[in-house]
C-alpha cells in the first residue's frame, strides 16, 4: 500500500471551511478571516509542559463556560462526525478498493470495525447525556466529498480524524469535574488511540511515533472538524468559535526542514510565529517576510498554528490549527 506519510493533497493543511460551519460555532473572528488555500480537523487553551515533555492543554475561558454535559455533547459532536464518515465511506467503496491499496482482507474488516466502534461511542454518549437529564446533540449535515474521493483518501483522512480524536479527549480531560464522566471519557480515548495505531500500521507508518500524545482543547478541535460540517439541527450547536484557516502558498511543503509561505505575507495581521504543537513539546518558528521553517524533531501528527507570540494560548492564536504529518 502506498505510504500515508502525508494527508491527501488538498487536506495537507487541513484548513477548515469556516464559512460552512454552524453559526453558533463559526462566528466571524474580530480579526480578519483567512480563506483556505485549499477546498477541502479549545475552549481557549494554553499548552504547558508536563513531565517527560508531554504537552497538555490548560483551559482558559472554557473552564468557566463549559459544563460536564457540554463537554459530553462536544465529544458526541465529534463521534457523530466520525461515525458518519465511516458509514458513508464503506457504503461508497467496496472491500476490493481497500485491498487494491495493499490492505489485507483482515485489515479491511478491522477498519470497518473502527467505524462500528465509533457508532457505539455515539450511542454510549447519548445515553450518558440523557441520563444526566440533558438533550444529546444530533448528527449534523456533513460534506465528506474531498475526504471520500477514493478509498485511499478515506484511509488518509481516517488517520487524521483518529489522531484529532485522541487529542480532543486529552484536551477535554482537565475541564471535566465529574470523576465518573472522566472515567467514561478515558475508556473511549484509549480505544481512539488503538484506532489510530492500527490505521498507522495499515498505512505503513510507525504505530507509536512518539512517547506522548498531544492535547487540543475543544476550540482547536472544532476548527479542524468544521470543514466537514455544512449545518447542524437547531439546538445541536455548542457556543464554540472556530479559528480562521491557515492560508499557505505551498501546503504540500509542510514537511520537516521546508519553508512555508503564507498566501499573503501581510496576513493575518500581527503574525509573528508558526507554532508547532507536537508530542515532544511546542516549537516556534519566526515568520520572516511571510515565511517560516518547519523545525526538526517533529513526530506523528503535529498541529500548526499562526500566533502573535511564542504561545498557543487562545488570545495569541491568529489562525489554525492545521495538521502536518512528519512521520
Amino acid at each position: 500500500m502506498p505510504s500515508v506519510s502525508s494527508i491527501l493533497k488538498g487536506l495537507v493543511a487541513l484548513a477548515p471551511l469556516v464559512a460552512a460551519a454552524p453559526a453558533n460555532y463559526a462566528r466571524q473572528e474580530e480579526s480578519s478571516s483567512m480563506s483556505s488555500s485549499t477546498s477541502t480537523e479549545s475552549a481557549a487553551a494554553t499548552i504547558t509542559e508536563t513531565a517527560g515533555s508531554a504537552t497538555a492543554a490548560a483551559p482558559e475561558a472554557a473552564a468557566a463556560t463549559l459544563s460536564d454535559v457540554d463537554i459530553l455533547n462536544f465529544a458526541l459532536t465529534a463521534e457523530h462526525l466520525e461515525s458518519e464518515f465511516y458509514k458513508q465511506g464503506f457504503a461508497k467503496f467496496p472491500m476490493s478498493d481497500f485491498m487494491a491499496l495493499g490492505l489485507s482482507e483482515t485489515q479491511v474488516k478491522s477498519l470497518m470495525g473502527v467505524g462500528e466502534t465509533e457508532a457505539t461511542h455515539v450511542t454510549t454518549l447519548q445515553s450518558a447525556i440523557a441520563g444526566a437529564g440533558a438533550k444529546p446533540v444530533e448528527a449534523c449535515d456533513y460534506n465528506f466529498d474531498a475526504a471520500l474521493q477514493s478509498a485511499d483518501s478515506m484511509v488518509k483522512t481516517a488517520r487524521v480524524l483518529e489522531a484529532v480524536g485522541v487529542s480532543a479527549y486529552l484536551g477535554a480531560a482537565p475541564l471535566i469535574n465529574s470523576s465518573d464522566i472522566l472515567a467514561a471519557a478515558g475508556s473511549i480515548v484509549t480505544v481512539e488511540a488503538r484506532h489510530q495505531a492500527f490505521i498507522r500500521v495499515a498505512s505503513g507508518a510507525e504505530p507509536v511515533p512518539a512517547a506522548f500524545d498531544t492535547a487540543l482543547g475543544p476550540r482547536a478541535v472544532f476548527t479542524l472538524a468544521a470543514q466537514f460540517i455544512n449545518s447542524c439541527p437547531e439546538g445541536s450547536n455548542l457556543n464554540i468559535q472556530a479559528f480562521p484557516a491557515i492560508a499557505l502558498q505551498n501546503p504540500e511543503q509542510a514537511t520537516v526542514g521546508q519553508a512555508l509561505k503564507l498566501a499573503d505575507p501581510a496576513q493575518p495581521a500581527g503574525a509573528s510565529f508558526c507554532a508547532f504543537v507536537a508530542p515532544g513539546g511546542n516549537q516556534f518558528a519566526p515568520i520572516t517576510d511571510g515565511n517560516c521553517m518547519v523545525p526538526q524533531g517533529l513526530q506523528g501528527e503535529v498541529y500548526m498554528m499562526i500566533t502573535k507570540t511564542e504561545s498557543v494560548a487562545d488570545s495569541e492564536v491568529l489562525a489554525g490549527p492545521s495538521v502536518i504529518q512528519p512521520s
